[in-house]
């Protein structure tokens, strides 16, 4: 078993600490937090002095959704990252933004240097360019895709599988 707790480091958006902390309550895991309009770094920080003092294996630092024209968010972001010296970055993206998806991905990259990629809506996606995109222009895997709104939505992404839909390849 692998214990975890929550960084609530979306601390702008109205009620994004309340929504994290109802669905990390919901699956039993703890949530750190601040007040609204506090450093996310410091949050983030926090978690993670916490984390060590429990023994706690896994950071799960929740930060606020970003446009990547915008130049503050964006080096908040770079802050969080060199606050928490993450092991692991990932991007999480709507597959349904095509091009959007694919842009915020790159600019994420360059930003701040992910490792993987998980792709939100996937479901909806019959085509799944923008996940052959973003995988390609980041050169790093999709690790997950999220069929639906419930906590056992998130699927290992399967790549044979998917190139055998892009193709129309059916494989039994």
């Amino acid at each position: 078993n692998i214990s975890s707790v929550a960084a609530a480091a979306d601390t702008f958006r109205a009620a994004a600490i309340e929504q994290l902390s109802y669905h990390m309550q919901n699956v039993g895991i703890r949530v750190i937090k601040h007040a609204y309009k506090s450093d996310p770094a410091s949050v983030a920080f926090d978690a993670i002095q916490h984390a060590k003092a429990k023994n706690v294996d896994v950071v799960l630092v929740d930060t606020a959704g970003r446009q990547v024209s915008n130049k503050n968010l964006m080096r908040e972001m770079q802050k969080i990252v060199k606050v928490a010296e993450p092991d692991l970055i990932l991007f999480i993206g709507d597959s349904l933004a095509g091009n959007d998806a694919l842009n915020q991905a790159k600019e994420f990259n360059k930003s701040v240097g992910i490792d993987a990629n998980i792709l939100t809506k996937f479901d909806a996606d019959a085509k799944g360019g923008a996940a052959l995109s973003i995988s390609y222009e980041t050169k790093k895997p999709i690790l997950f895709i999220g069929v639906g709104q419930g906590y056992d939505d998130l699927e290992p992404f399967n790549t044979k599988l998917f190139i055998s839909n892009i193709l129309g390849i059916n494989e039994d």
